[in-house]
């Protein structure tokens, strides 16, 4: 059996518990009432841990694998292996400053004193770019530390900048931009590996289906050539014939990412009834 680690609360936590479901694995229970649960239908045991935890229990080998945002992993620099970029959990870390201070670039962070809740990756940014600066770690309402004189600014998540504003302060640099990663124990035995491996092929095959969309469509026979080379298909298009003569019915995939001008251009090539049918699972 396989243990993994998402967050227990917080705003990882439902995409973590989306991702298992849509990968078909049933478990009932959630933190409010228990810490781990087992899944019915996979070798899985699901242990909900705070975030900030879970890439020591992964190092340790407490659990063998977990869900956690990129950020939290690069703050606590344990020795976890990345299996994967989950592609949720999306944020930026960046710095702020009082929205009364002029910035002028980087060098205006030099000799500031700046309360952040990771220290560690503020320090790396600092060294990168060669400035000096004050951090100040305080665990929770970093945006609140310049106007009591704790700092002269700050480094945290920023989400839509609200909280900022609301704080007098504006961003001013990008640290780091974050997402969901699935991490690992990098000495996992074979068999535990081998559960990991079938899990990866599971969120695979319905991340492949997200982000396409199976097409169907009417097609003059004299005009499939045409339309065939506007379709970025997976290897060729489906072509069976209609009942009506000189019409086919071709069926294809098409990525989400240019699926809206691709149907333009099929239209204007010829294409009628053109179907699309979302995608459940897909397996490249």
């Amino acid at each position: 059996m396989l243990s993994i680690a998402i967050q227990k609360s917080g705003r990882l936590f439902e995409d973590s518990v989306a991702l298992l479901r849509d990968a078909g694995i049933t478990f009932g229970s959630s933190p409010n009432r228990t810490l781990r649960t087992h899944a019915s239908n996979f070798p899985l045991e699901i242990i909900f841990l705070r975030d900030d935890d879970i890439p020591e229990y992964v190092e340790g080998n407490v659990v063998d694998a977990g869900i956690v945002g990129e950020n939290v992993i690069l703050e606590k620099q344990k020795t976890v292996r990345c299996v994967e970029r989950l592609g949720f959990g999306a944020c930026k870390l960046s710095i702020a400053i009082p929205k009364s201070v002029a910035f002028n670039g980087k060098s205006s962070l030099e000799n500031l004193r700046i309360a952040t809740c990771y220290p560690r990756i503020l320090e790396n940014y600092l060294l990168e770019h060669n400035l000096r600066a004050d951090i100040h770690e305080i665990s929770g309402a970093v945006e609140i530390a310049p106007s009591l004189g704790l700092a002269d600014a700050i480094f945290d998540i920023v989400g839509t900048g609200s909280t900022l504003l609301a704080n007098g302060l504006k961003e001013v640099e990008t640290v780091l931009q974050s997402e969901a990663l699935l991490i690992a124990n990098p000495q996992l035995p074979p068999a535990k590996l081998e559960i990991l491996e079938r899990l990866m092929f599971r969120i695979q095959a319905n991340r492949n289906a997200k982000s396409n969309r199976y097409i169907l469509m009417n097609v003059p026979n004299d005009r499939i050539e045409k339309v065939i080379s506007i379709i970025p298909g997976m290897k060729s298009p489906t072509i069976l014939p209609l009942a009506i003569e000189g019409w086919s019915s071709l069926h294809s995939v098409v990525p989400e990412t240019i699926f809206w001008d691709v149907l333009e251009q099929l239209k204007a090539a010829g294409a009628e009834g053109i179907l699309v049918i979302p995608i459940e699972r897909m397996i490249l």
